[in-house]
């Protein structure tokens, strides 16, 4: 958030908050800030019309969804998740040890169809912004229903 006054002030072109966004709140502190839209990831990628499997979804409304860390152990470019011991695993080996993408994307996705049909959370990217924790809709619908409303219901105050 302290970044898109910054943001809008440096630019001439409308600017789309992104990052810990996932109810109202956090779109009308976007608007109010000087954001022209907000970008929800999260949340989205948590209801049932995503392509995400069962088993991340799942993940995104466990007590695990508020510790997430920044890894470039699944795809080889940054990005957040649930911590997880495959994470863990590649920190400690020194994640300079890991493939470039999308070579590393690659490597871990011949893991992935295994670990999901074993049901194994531990080893698979569980992508997860830091909102996560915010999570209440598990059907896009409702959860667009409840982002308007939200952003509305602080828009107006």
């Amino acid at each position: 958030m302290a970044l898109i006054p910054q943001v809008v002030d440096a630019v001439k072109v409308p600017v789309i908050a992104a990052g810990g966004i996932a109810d109202g709140r956090g779109i009308a502190a976007a608007l109010k800030l000087g954001a022209a839209a907000a970008q929800i990831g999260t949340a989205f990628l948590a209801c049932e019309e995503s392509n995400a499997a069962p088993l991340h979804r799942a993940k995104l409304f466990s007590a695990d969804a508020r510790r997430t860390t920044l890894t470039r152990a699944f795809t080889g470019r940054p990005g957040a998740q649930h911590s997880q011991r495959f994470h863990r695993c590649a920190a400690r080996q020194g994640e300079a040890m890991l493939a470039p993408y999308p070579v590393q994307a690659w490597l871990t996705a011949q893991l992935k169809a295994a670990a999901l049909a074993a049901n194994r959370a531990d080893v698979i990217s569980l992508w997860s912004g830091q909102g996560a924790p915010l999570l209440k809709h598990r059907r896009a619908v409702e959860l667009l229903r409840s982002l308007v409303a939200g952003t509305d219901e602080v828009m107006r105050t």
